[in-house]
Parts: structure tokens; sequence; C-alpha cells
């Protein structure tokens, strides 16, 4: 990794301590970035950020747009406290990325006292636009639900009929098992049973051999990040691809994959909202942002790339960044960035395609970072729910 980016990120880190700007737009990446989803978003995300703010010309209605971020530690009491100061004393006008469930779901509660705007990537409830909306919240690159629909319907459809579920015992993992098993039942499978694992465990054992006595086809992997990484690499350990039970990554993107290699991972199925070699739009973004990070970026990077553009463009759009005129625009514009082509409900959701991909094995694989092999397109109003399914009480 350049040492110029850290550098750069350190000083954006720094511009939190200095006075709110009187006139210009003020950005917050609130996310985590020394944990256990410091690759899957961290200071990557706060990378795609800049990189939107310099594509827009770095001003709009002819001022500045100043970016901060802060590490929130994935502890919704840390999160809440520095999205109040941002809102209160710095002049944020908009927090995005937002990684994990209960950080995302604190600091929308306050966004909406506030009369905020914050546009969560990183988190994947789909409460978020579903029974806990409110008039300045959107979600972007993914939800749970898509995720058990692109995922979890189509291994049944593969006969995986019976599954397992390893948990992440946090609101993000409890909903994307709750998620997906409704998908798996659904689609004619069953749920034999799962257990819950702290977020950032170390040691899987005991869990995973619950799993493998389960018998069960498909073990679910609701979680992320290193958690994901970890799991999946005890798997390997015990042999329970030998034994031929299937592991299924239900939040998994390249940065993980990257980080076990395609020899522990080739075969994992799994569904991203982004992959870099999709097309020349997708390719000529990631290479900029390899150019500068040392990395290809993953759906949570470029959804945050795609939500700072969309943000600025509304505001532009709006004439102004008072909230209520910018959340309208942000529901009138159609997306069309590098991350998607999409639109965006009246609930806040983003709607877009999903990928379902296979892991390819080390054979497969012809370039650095060529890693996955689409196997399906799933359409975003296949995906995703609509407005009045959500359960959002705007939109009923």
């Amino acid at each position: 990794m350049k040492s110029g980016f850290f550098a750069a990120v350190a000083a954006c880190t720094l511009s939190l301590a200095a006075p709110a700007s009187a006139q210009g737009i003020k950005i917050g990446i609130l996310n985590d970035q020394s944990g256990v989803y410091a690759d899957y978003g961290g200071k990557y995300s706060v990378e795609a950020a800049r990189m939107a703010i310099e594509d827009f010309g770095g001003q709009v209605l002819g001022h500045k747009v100043e970016l901060v971020t802060a590490d929130h530690q994935n502890r919704s009491d840390l999160a809440v406290s520095i999205a109040r100061r941002w809102y209160d004393a710095e002049g944020v006008d908009m927090i995005t990325e937002l990684t994990t469930s209960t950080v995302a779901l604190a600091v929308q509660e306050l966004s909406k006292q506030k009369k905020k705007i914050d546009i969560v990537v990183g988190s994947g409830t789909s409460r978020i636009t579903g029974d806990a909306c409110t008039p300045y919240s959107f979600h972007w690159a993914y939800d749970n639900h898509a995720i058990a629909v692109s995922t979890g319907g189509a291994l049944v459809k593969a006969g995986g009929h019976s599954w397992f579920f390893l948990t992440a015992d946090y609101a993000f993992g409890h909903a994307l098992e709750q998620d997906t098993s409704e998908i798996v039942t659904h689609a004619g499978g069953k749920v034999v049973g799962s257990v819950r694992v702290p977020l950032n465990s170390s040691d899987f054992s005991s869990f995973l051999l619950q799993a493998q006595s389960s018998k069960a086809k498909i073990i679910g992997l609701a979680n992320a990040g290193q958690d994901t990484t970890n799991s999946i690499k005890q798997a390997a350990e015990f042999g329970i691809f030998r034994q031929g039970q299937k592991l299924a990554a239900l939040l998994m993107t390249l940065s993980e994959v990257h980080g076990l290699g395609l020899e522990a991972a080739q075969g994992l199925v799994l569904t991203e909202g982004f992959y870099w070699d999709r097309d020349d739009r997708s390719r000529a973004f990631s290479e900029r942002f390899f150019k500068r990070t040392g990395r290809m970026p993953n759906m949570n990077q470029a959804g945050t790339y795609s939500a700072t553009l969309s943000y600025l463009k509304a505001v532009k759009a709006a004439g102004t960044s008072d909230s209520e005129a910018v959340t309208k625009k942000l529901k009138e514009l159609p997306v069309d960035d590098a991350f998607a082509k999409g639109r965006v409900l009246a609930n806040g959701r983003m709607v877009h395609d999903m990928y379902l991909f296979e892991v390819k094995r080390p054979s497969e694989s012809k370039k650095p970072w060529d890693y996955y092999k689409l196997i399906a397109v799933v359409p975003g109003a296949q995906a995703f729910l609509t407005a009045k399914e959500s359960g959002c009480p705007l939109t009923k």
C-alpha cells in the first residue's frame, strides 16, 4: 500500500477538528477502519468517496465539498456520538457508508431527529428502508433480502435443499438468517438448524462441528468481513468440503476472496452488486481506484462512490443543500454511474441488478484479481422488495 494513500486518509481524518465551512457541503464517511470490516469498507471507502468528489469537480453550487471521516469501531454509541458532533458542531450535511447494521440504525434515528440525510452502504439489514425507514434515509449497495434471493434461492434450485446457519450474533446476522431462511423454505428447502456466533470470533471450531453434524447440504454463513474469512479457513481444516457439504457465503465480497486466495475460496457461491471486470465502465473506474489504493474495489467501496456522487448530483439539481429538497431529488434522479444503473424508491431503497458469482479455481484465473465467474444476473426488481412490500410506514 502506498504511504501517500494513508497520509491522505490521515489528513482527511484530521479535518474533523477543523471548523465547519460557512457555505460549503460537508460529507462524512463513518465506518469501521480498524476492526473486522476494515477491508470490507474502511479507508478504501474513504478513497472511493474522495474519487466521487473529485469526479464531480470538487465543488457544488459554487462551494467547496469537504470530506470528513471517522472510525466507529463497530460501536453504535461511539457512532452516534461522532455523528451528533458532526451535525451539531461541524456542519456535516450527509453521512454515508455506516458499516454494521446496529450502527446504521442508530445513526439513522439520529439523522431523522436532526433532519439530516444518511445513505447506508455497508450495512445489510432490510429494516433500513423497511420498518425503520425515515424521510432522510437511503440504502444503496445491497440488503439482506437481495442477498437471500440471489444466493439462497439459486442454491436451493441447484439441489441445496437443507441448510444450517452460522450467524453473526447482532442485528445484521439475525436479519440475514431470517431473510435467507424465508427464501429457502419458499423455494422448497428446509432449515435444519442454526447457531449464533459472537462478532469477531477467532475460533469457529465448536460452531462448525455443529454445522457438520447437522448433515445439512448447505452451511450458510450469515456473517461478513474477517468472520467470513476465518469461518471458511477453519471449515477447510475440518474437511467440510470433502464430506460433501457446501458453504454459501451470504455476504462476501472481492476483498475477502482476495484475502483468502483462490485456493481456499474456489467454488464458493456469493452475490455482489458490483464486479470490477463487469464492463468497460466498471473496469475504467476500478483501474483508477487500483492506482490509488493497490486493490480493486468491492461493492461496498464502489457503492460509496455512487452514493457520494448521487448526493452531489441531487444537491446540484435541488439548487440547495436543504435536506427536504435534496431527498426529493435523490428519489427523482436516475442512478447511472460506474457502480450501477438504478433508481431510488419512495422508501429510499436504491434498486439495481445483483450478480450471482462462483469463485474461480486457480487454474481458471488469467490475471490479477480475476476471481469471479458470472452465474446469473438477478434483476433489481426481483432482488429487492418494492416500497409497498418493504413495510416502510412512509409508503403506506
